[in-house]
This record gives C-alpha cells, structure tokens and sequence, in this order.
C-alpha cells in the first residue's frame, strides 16, 4: 500500500505527469517492510483463517493459529518470503502504472478526479498480474495448508512443488480474483478518501483547498477511505478460497471466481461473503498510520537533513 494522496488538482493547470522520486519509492518500500513486519501479517493470517474457516469466530482463529504456529510466529506464517517481496514491489508498481494511466487519461480529456480513479484501478490491476499475485496464494497456502508433524517443509519448496505440478498458472491460482480485489480496492479508496477529505474541511472550516489537511486529518481521510472500501470483503472470500489449501469433502478441485462464490454460499450463505472483515478494516487502519503518518514523518526527516 502506498499513502492516498488527497492533494487537491487544478483542472485548468497545465497537464505534467507527476513525478515519481526514487527516494519516494524507498521510503515507501522500507515502510511496507515494517508495516507488515509488525500488525500487518498478524491481521493478514487472522483475515485469511477467518475468510477460509468460515465457522470459525475470531478467538478461534486467533488460538488456533496460536497452536498452530506454535505460540507468537504462527501470526507471521507466509512473513519470509512472500509478504516481504510483496511489500517491497508492489508500491512501485501501483506508483508507475497509476502515474502512467493517470497521465493518458487526463490527455483524453477526464478530470483530474477521475483520471485518479482510473489510475488507481489499473494500478491495482497490474500489481495482481505482477508481484501480488503468486505472493498473495503463497501467503494464503503457508495459513491454510495442514502441516504435519516431523521436519518442516520450506515455502520455497512447497512454491517449487506447486510451479513442478501446475506451471506459472499454479503459483498465480486466484490472479483473477486479486486483480478484482485491487482495482475496486484503490478506486473506492481513492473516491472514498477524496468525500472524507471534503467532510474534514467543512467541519473544520477550511474551504481553501490550496491549503493542505494537517497530519491527522490526512491519516482520518485515509483511513476512511480504506475501512470503507472492505465493502468488497466478498471478492476477498472467494480469492481465499480460490487459493486455501483446506481440504472438504466435496469441494470443487479448480475453482473459478464463479464457483467458489457458489461454493462459499452453499456452505455458509450470504454472511459467508463477510467472514474476516473485522481485521481486514484493522489492517486498512494501521496500513494508513504506518503510510500517511509515517511516511510524513520520514519524508520531513529526510527533507530537514538536505
């Protein structure tokens, strides 16, 4: 995740495309790094037990991943190397690709707003077809798979199996899905940070829209924006379920964004869309802090020592 930029645009400026500081991309891999390094995975494991375990409520998901990764590590399975490669990428290429289309559109003629949209969804799109996508089914894989007593298996190993079997198509199982997830995810965040921005400044009585949000009130915008696009937790379900390694008996062997939905609703009904919602908004939130906050805070670091 990249921090939303709720920076009003002048429709009547000359068109420039923005710029992408290669500083600005560290910043922002090294604060993914720590994002998912500390709450972020734990929210992520507990999000995909709960979303493939659908019976299970959160203290069972919480106590069984406990006694399943053997105390405090089983909240970071899928840590090293995959959510680590994840969060080292994937800003980058949201960052490039939104900038690119971004750019294209407002060329053809859409408003400032809505080209960002635009951007938004394409670079989410091309972050699934990328990096996020075979990362995103490892991760799940390493929570949902049985692991039997004995000597460990590696995830490089199991990754290695699984491309051996099924090819490039194994190791990106559920791309489809993520790719769904992504676009509705930065097109509603983007829209959604954009009406809680222009709520802040009614409240607050700053109208002039050339003066920018303080802080705080860029951290509440975006969290907003990012608690109130989990409204997609379905499209999350079915990618989990798309990629779990959970085992029932009759449970399709390939499965397409259209049978698991139908799979998922004959097993558990509509409220089965919904399973781990709760620290899915979690993670949006302390996404924002650790992007919004954070990222200003290093930026201004690193600005005070030029």
């Amino acid at each position: 995740m990249v921090a939303i930029d709720t920076t009003p645009v002048d429709p009547n400026a000359p068109l420039t495309k923005k710029k992408i500081q290669p500083i600005n991309l560290a910043i922002g891999a090294g604060l993914n790094m720590f994002e998912v390094s500390t709450l972020g995975q734990p929210f992520e494991v507990i999000k995909t037990h709960m979303a493939a375990n659908r019976g299970d409520s959160m203290p069972q998901a919480i106590l069984k991943t406990w006694k399943r990764g053997g105390g405090p590590l089983g909240f970071y399975q899928g840590l090293i190397p995959w959510a680590w490669l994840e969060a080292a990428t994937k800003g980058a290429v949201l960052m490039f690709a939104a900038s690119e289309i971004e750019h294209v559109a407002r060329k053809a003629g859409l408003g400032p707003a809505w080209a960002g949209v635009l951007g938004g969804m394409g670079g989410g799109i091309t972050q699934a077809y990328t990096t996020m996508g075979f990362c995103t089914f490892m991760k799940t894989v390493e929570v949902t798979r049985h692991k039997a007593t004995g000597p460990a298996v590696s995830s490089i190993s199991i990754a290695r199996d699984i491309f051996k079997r099924e090819g490039i198509r194994g190791i990106n199982k559920g791309v489809n899905a993520v790719a769904v997830r992504q676009c509705t995810n930065w097109g509603s965040r983007f829209g959604l940070a954009r009406v809680a921005e222009s709520g802040i400044r009614k409240v607050t009585g700053n109208d002039d829209t050339s003066k920018p949000l303080s802080p705080y009130q860029r951290i509440l915008a975006s969290a907003v924006g990012g608690g109130f696009s989990c409204w997609n937790q379905p499209i999350e379900v079915i990618r989990v379920e798309m990629q779990s390694q959970v085992k029932t008996a009759g449970r399709p062997e390939r499965m397409t964004i259209s049978t698991a939905a139908k799979w998922i609703y004959q097993q558990n009904g509509a409220k089965g869309f919904y399973r781990g919602v709760v620290p899915r908004i979690g993670l949006g939130v302390w996404q924002t802090i650790c992007m919004v906050f954070g990222g200003d805070q290093v930026k201004a670091y690193f600005a005070a020592k030029k």
